[in-house]
C-alpha cells in the first residue's frame, strides 16, 4: 500500500457546483497556489475540498483546528516507547512529503502563533523547517494548502494576521440558490422536491434574522438533517424543530418566530 492509500477518497462525494468554483480551483491546483476558502458555517466549503481532491485524484488531510492547537499537532512531535524516542510526523508534514492537499478547517480557531508555521509553505520556499528535529522539509511537488473560516465569527481575537492572508488566494462561499439548495436537500435528505423547497424556504427565513438574533442563519448542512429525520419517519415540524431551531437558539422569542415560520410552511 503506497504511502497516499489511506488518504485517497475513493467515492465521489456530491458536490453542487454553484457557478464556476471548480475550474478556479483547478487553476489554484494547477499552479499549487495556496487557496483560503471563506464562507458561512455549513454551507459546503468541506465537501467542496473534498469533491476536489476526489476530481484530482490527490490525497486528502483535513484537520479540524481549535484554539488548543499547537504547532507540534500541526508539525509533530517527539514520541517515548519501548525502544526510546521516535519521531512521528504531524499531518501538516505528511501532507507535504507524500504530496496531499493538507486542508485546515476553521482555521481562525488556531492560536496565531501556531498558524505561522504554515508560512514557509505558502510562498516560492514551500519548506516545512521541523526545528525539533532539525530538519527541512521540502514539500512534495503535488503538495497543496487549503484553509478555511467563516469570517462571520472574524473578531480581533479571531482573525488571520495580514501576512497569512496575503499568502493564499481566496474563493468567497455563501448558500447555494433557492434551486440549487432544494436540488441538494433532495439528494442528500432522501425527500421528494416540494418538501425539498419547503425546508429552504424556512433555511431563508432564518437567514434573514442573522444579526437580529441569531449570530448565524440556518446551515444547508442542517436542513439535510430535517429531511434526514423525515425520511426517518419524524413528524415534519418536529424533525424541523429538531434539526433547524434548538441547534441554533436558546432565545425563547426567536424560538416562538421560528416555530411559526415551520408552522406556515407546512400548513
Amino acid at each position: 500500500m503506497s504511502d497516499t492509500a489511506p488518504y485517497l477518497i475513493r467515492q465521489e462525494p456530491f458536490y453542487e457546483p454553484q457557478g464556476n468554483e471548480i475550474q478556479r480551483y483547478e487553476a489554484a491546483y494547477a499552479g499549487r497556489l495556496p487557496v483560503m476558502i471563506k464562507g458561512p458555517t455549513g454551507c459546503g466549503k468541506s465537501r467542496f475540498i473534498e469533491h476536489m481532491a476526489w476530481k484530482l485524484g490527490k490525497p486528502l488531510i483535513t484537520v479540524a483546528c481549535n484554539e488548543d492547537m499547537t504547532a507540534s499537532d500541526l508539525v509533530g512531535r517527539f514520541l517515548l516507547d519501548a525502544n526510546g524516542t521516535r519521531w512521528a510526523d504531524g499531518p501538516l508534514t505528511t501532507a507535504a512529503r507524500i504530496g496531499a492537499i493538507c486542508y485546515l478547517d476553521e482555521v481562525v480557531e488556531a492560536r496565531q502563533d501556531t498558524t505561522v508555521v504554515i508560512h514557509p509553505l505558502t510562498d516560492h520556499r514551500r519548506t516545512l523547517p521541523l526545528d525539533k528535529k532539525g530538519e527541512l522539509v521540502e514539500a512534495h511537488p503535488d503538495f497543496q494548502l487549503v484553509i478555511s473560516y467563516n469570517p462571520g465569527y472574524q473578531s480581533l481575537m479571531k482573525d488571520l494576521k495580514q501576512s497569512t492572508k496575503q499568502r493564499f488566494v481566496a474563493m468567497n462561499f455563501d448558500y447555494a440558490a433557492a434551486d440549487v439548495e432544494a436540488d441538494i436537500v433532495t439528494r442528500e435528505g432522501g425527500v421528494d422536491a416540494d418538501t425539498a423547497m419547503k425546508l429552504v424556504r424556512i433555511g431563508e427565513s432564518a437567514r434573514n434574522l442573522k444579526g437580529h438574533g441569531l449570530d448565524e442563519g440556518i446551515s444547508t448542512r442542517l436542513l439535510v438533517y430535517a429531511a434526514s429525520l423525515m425520511n426517518n419517519g419524524i413528524d415534519r415540524r418536529d424533525a424541523c424543530r429538531m434539526a433547524l431551531v434548538d441547534p441554533i437558539t436558546d432565545d425563547a422569542d426567536i424560538r416562538s418566530t421560528l416555530y411559526h415560520a415551520i408552522d406556515a410552511v407546512f400548513d
